[in-house]
């Protein structure tokens, strides 16, 4: 199996436990905060890892189109949607702005099928359709709308649109500095906000046990980026983002171990539909001769 594969797998497990985790984590919280101090934490930890394997020289030496590349990812990517996203679920109530998140799959395949040429046909139409109509069982929305689903479907958007300028973005540099660029350029594009909105008070007054779950889920979401994007530098987004499905069922079986819950049927069918989406769209291409016309 690809080495790019095997990391984008490890990306959707991380997913299903930290979405487990930050169910938790986020209570007593701020949410933009919260995901601040994350990502702050998440951009020093990247930064030590820059520099411990000896990778500061190749930073120094991008030039100032790479350096414009790492700032669009950071503000795309690292800021804006956060701050929509977390906005936007403040604003809602029931199930519609979850699957909105969870259809990103389907935005970032379109725009690779747009800007980045990815192959169109009928293993990843199929792929695809078996991924909506899985999330859809697994989410069952109930359709309800509002201005909060705007701001949900924006984010959405937005991580789709970054996630295709990080896989042309990586195609000349490490996927290490492109996770650093995403963390800490979206850290400074949030300062603003946060000084704007009176709420940098609000990090130093955080309890210790605060800190700890900022410590937890920052640890997580360091292993998310810093896998997700080296893994991408070889993997189609289409396959890459059809992977991280997989981080939903995983969330759903560590709640029904955790708390004695049972599966729905219509959350097991979806499961069922969600795993066959990936095996078409990622493991079937590498069984064929012609995996050549699916390499990254």
């Amino acid at each position: 199996m690809d080495k790019g594969i095997r990391l984008i797998l490890f990306t959707a497990l991380v997913s299903g436990f930290s979405i487990f985790l930050n169910s938790w984590a986020v209570k007593g919280f701020d949410s933009s905060v919260f995901t601040f101090s994350k990502n702050l934490l998440v951009a020093l930890l990247l930064s030590a890892v820059l520099l411990g394997i000896g990778m500061r020289d190749q930073l120094m030496r991008l030039k100032a189109g790479q350096w414009r590349q790492l700032m669009l990812i950071g503000l795309v990517g690292g800021s804006i949607p956060f701050l929509l996203f977390f906005k936007g679920l403040q604003m809602t109530t029931g199930s519609t702005a979850g699957f909105i998140h969870k259809t990103l799959f389907l935005f970032a395949t379109l725009f690779a099928v747009l800007f980045l040429r990815e192959r169109w046909d009928w293993r990843l139409g199929t792929g695809m359709a078996l991924l909506l109509g899985g999330t859809y069982l697994f989410i069952r929305p109930d359709f309800a709308w509002s201005a909060g689903h705007w701001l949900v479907l924006a984010a959405t958007l937005l991580w789709a649109a970054e996630n295709a300028i990080a896989k042309r973005t990586l195609q000349s540099m490490p996927g290490t500095i492109v996770a650093w660029g995403r963390m800490s350029f979206g850290v400074l594009f949030m300062l603003p906000f946060l000084t704007a909105s009176g709420k940098i008070g609000l990090i130093t007054a955080m309890s210790s046990a605060q800190w700890a779950w900022i410590g937890i889920t920052s640890a997580l979401l360091f292993l998310y980026v810093f896998s997700f994007y080296n893994g991408l530098a070889s993997v189609r987004l289409s396959t890459a983002t059809a992977i991280l499905t997989l981080g939903a069922p995983i969330t759903a079986l560590l709640q029904a171990a955790y708390f004695g819950t049972a599966i729905a049927p219509s959350q097991a069918l979806g499961m069922l539909l969600l795993l066959a989406g990936v095996m078409l769209v990622a493991w079937l291409p590498m069984v064929r001769l012609d995996t050549a016309e699916w390499s990254a």
